[in-house]
């Protein structure tokens, strides 16, 4: 693995020396948060080595290289999920990747169905812990020390500074942001109402498809991470009702522009 992302950081280095300080992986329906940054340079998946395409419509494909309010920023524009057929390997190689390009924190966005019927669709939730419901673990397989401990501790996988800074700085701006435990489910099909009566009684306040891989390999890498959740459709096993994919769609558009200014005003806070 060491020579792959080896490989895919001299192929992005030969295209920019932008170097990014913060690294942000958009989820689905919020990669416009990409329009309130100046891009310098952007470099399609396909075209960087080992790494994979993503499938999903709604995830673009790319890495853009600039500057949100004059912090230097990579914006990964689309992740890989699980779903997808992909490996976990090959869902967080792009970690890899960033942290080895030298960023110093990753921020993290997703949609998610809320589970804690006190939440309101089209709002914030910053996680403050997880439970990985997904059938695998991207540490699983032989351990690269050069790349991470063989057992890392998972006991506060959220950047307990980053996620301190990002409330007060919610609070500031008048940004409603709740807090709560993203569970993560292999998807692509949203749960059963059996299934959202489980996931309440397990301690869930929200699910989703993706981010925790992601999360346990930056914490694997000693890379601080912190992530918020966009609740798109709220998940009543009493009163479910069908939704769509336009739905979540046009919620996640609602919340971003909350979204866009928390991590602008995040970014101008660390200069």
């Amino acid at each position: 693995m060491i020579q792959q992302i080896e490989e895919a950081v001299a192929y992005i280095r030969s295209r920019t020396k932008h170097q990014a300080r913060t690294g942000i992986i958009l989820g689905t329906g919020l990669s416009a948060l990409a329009k309130s940054a100046t891009i310098e340079h952007q470099i399609s998946y396909r075209d960087i080595p080992h790494f994979v395409e993503s499938t999903v419509e709604s995830h673009d494909g790319k890495l853009l290289f600039g500057h949100i309010e004059s912090h230097p920023v990579v914006m990964m524009q689309g992740r890989f999920h699980l779903y997808e057929g992909y490996t976990m390997q090959e869902i967080t190689f792009p970690v890899r990747v960033l942290k080895m390009l030298g960023i110093e924190r990753l921020l993290i966005s997703n949609a998610c169905g809320a589970v804690n019927l006190k939440f309101k669709t089209a709002s914030l939730m910053l996680i403050d812990d997880h439970i990985n419901f997904l059938p695998g673990n991207p540490l699983v397989g032989p351990n690269n020390n050069t790349l991470g401990n063989r057992f890392p501790d998972m006991s506060r996988p959220y950047d307990v500074n980053i996620n301190t800074k990002l409330k007060a700085i919610a609070q500031q701006l008048n940004i409603p942001l709740e807090e709560g435990v993203y569970a993560s489910w292999i998807g692509p099909n949203l749960e059963t109402r059996a299934e959202y009566r489980f996931l309440k009684m397990a301690g869930a306040d929200v699910v989703g498809m993706s981010t925790v891989p992601e999360v346990i390999v930056a914490n694997h890498a000693k890379l601080p991470v912190a992530a918020i959740s966009v609740i798109t459709d709220m998940c009543d096993p009493d009163n479910l009702q069908k939704t769509e994919l336009s739905e979540i769609l046009g919620n996640a558009a609602l919340a971003e522009k909350s979204l866009s200014k928390l991590v602008a005003a995040y970014l101008k806070s660390l200069d």
